[in-house]
């Protein structure tokens, strides 16, 4: 009997050159795990000086300047710089932040190596964590002023990074358990990344070829909890190339930007993540970066001032709270009425971002045929080009105002957020499109499904469009 042996990256087509340029890169990830060990500890020094210096320092006046004072430069880079191309690079390559550059993954999975290895705990798996996180840690940093004031800086992002590591300490043995259920942003990572045109491919009849073999290839560890044979997407990859490779079926390799979203997404039901795609991004983040430009937050806080005032009850409009409840700053306070209106406006903005939201995508589904839950939550992943797009708008118009605030104008800025704007929408809808044709091949179903889906897009681009461009 003959035996066949499979070549390590013998791929299911023919690849041309540029497939074969990724698979060395994929190789090369896993050929220097050593180095982007190095990269991962040079990223926790780098973010442990930004986090922890600036809280030692005066606060800054009117005459600090970006490039004259720390605190200012390292509210910049964490605000308008560091988070937006987190955001954009995942878009784009994947989760190539949480493999490599992640502070708080290296420390959770260092961590982990050297802790109590214990098994982990069902309520932890609960796959809603991400989406309850994410809200929470956006409403309390509305609160404490978190994109101005170094303090809460530390707290919040201080305490998620002491939260991974002790997470890391007691479950798991060389696992990043912290990033897989529990991180604020892995849910906003694991939906920018289906969007990415780079992926770690693995081709299940080499795997099998593999087994047949008779060749046991060493074990790797996925230290997010992945499991490798059956990854059909990039939204929990980490990107970190430990199993490129692997029994010659796992490799890097471009793909449609589309085809996540459209072929594998819909085939298992995510309530949780259509949540916050419709609540979250959508909605949350939305209200997060507008309500202190909002003439309607202005408008209801005056108008309960004057009840207040009218029926003799002051003390919620002079009491205050520490700064690691509401922003509490020279010149820069917060009362108790400042700060319930505060919370009432972004979890409004979430409800009603929500509700309509998820309204239009049921009545789309209903149009594609007889009811399917599934169905709603698959036409609710074409959103995430502009949920995305929408949080990137938002964190860039921190990059533009602190810039704007020492002098530096930057006169391509509306043209390109109108731009980004308008090209996150229409993908939304091609994807839309697609997603329709899966489940129905009359045109006027999708057609009308299209329109509904279009429907639910509207309050999100109208949400942008009043905070750059009218307010």
């Amino acid at each position: 009997m003959t035996t066949t042996i499979v070549p390590r990256h013998a791929p299911s087509v023919r690849p041309d050159q540029s497939d074969d340029v990724w698979r060395k890169a994929g190789d090369w990830l896993q050929r220097h795990q050593a180095t982007i060990r190095m990269v991962q500890w040079t990223m926790v020094l780098v973010y442990a000086v930004l986090l922890i210096v600036p809280v030692f320092l005066p606060l800054p006046d009117n005459a600090a300047y970006l490039w004259s004072n720390f605190t200012r430069f390292a509210q910049f880079v964490f605000w308008g710089i560091w988070w937006p191309l987190v955001l954009l690079g995942t878009a784009l390559v994947g989760r190539i932040w949480c493999g490599i550059f992640c502070p708080e993954g290296a420390i959770s999975e260092f961590a982990s190596g050297h802790g109590r290895g214990r098994a982990i705990p069902r309520w932890m798996t609960w796959p809603g964590w991400p989406t309850a996180a994410f809200a929470c840690t956006t409403l309390y940093g509305q609160m404490t002023s978190v994109y101005q004031y170094p303090a809460p800086t530390l707290l919040i992002l201080g305490g998620s990074t002491l939260a991974a590591a002790l997470i890391g300490f007691l479950y798991g043995r060389n696992k990043r358990v912290w990033c897989r259920y529990l991180c604020p942003v892995s849910g906003a990572f694991g939906l920018l990344a289906k969007l990415a045109p780079l992926h770690f491919r693995v081709e299940p009849p080499l795997w099998q070829l593999s087994q047949l073999s008779g060749t046991k290839p060493k074990a790797i560890n996925c230290a997010p909890l992945v499991p490798i044979r059956t990854m059909r997407g990039a939204s929990d990859c980490h990107m970190c190339g430990r199993c490129s490779g692997f029994r010659g079926a796992i490799r890097l390799a471009r793909r449609s930007p589309n085809r996540e979203i459209v072929h594998v997404a819909g085939a298992v039901a995510k309530p949780w993540e259509t949540i916050l795609i419709a609540a979250g991004l959508m909605g949350l983040a939305a209200g997060a970066f507008q309500w202190s430009v909002s003439p309607w937050f202005v408008q209801a806080k005056t108008w309960a001032a004057e009840r207040l005032i009218e029926y003799g009850v002051t003390w919620p409009l002079e009491t205050t709270a520490p700064w690691w409840i509401l922003t509490n700053y020279p010149g820069d306070v917060m009362t108790l009425l400042d700060g319930a209106l505060l919370v009432a406006y972004v979890l409004a903005a979430a409800i009603a971002s929500g509700a309509s939201t998820v309204s239009s995508l049921a009545l789309a589904a209903r149009c594609l045929g007889p009811w399917r839950t599934q169905r709603l939550h698959h036409l609710a992943q074409s959103l995430i080009p502009l949920a995305g797009a929408g949080v990137l708008l938002g964190l860039s118009g921190l990059t533009v105002s602190q810039l704007r605030s020492d002098g530096i104008v930057l006169p391509f800025v509306d043209p390109l957020r109108a731009a980004v704007l308008t090209m996150a929408t229409f993908w939304s809808g091609i994807l839309c499109w697609q997603v329709t044709g899966i489940y129905s091949r009359q045109p006027v179903r999708r057609m009308l499904a299209l329109f509904l889906v279009g429907l639910a897009m509207m309050p999100a681009v109208a949400g942008w469009v009043l905070l750059f461009w009218i307010w």
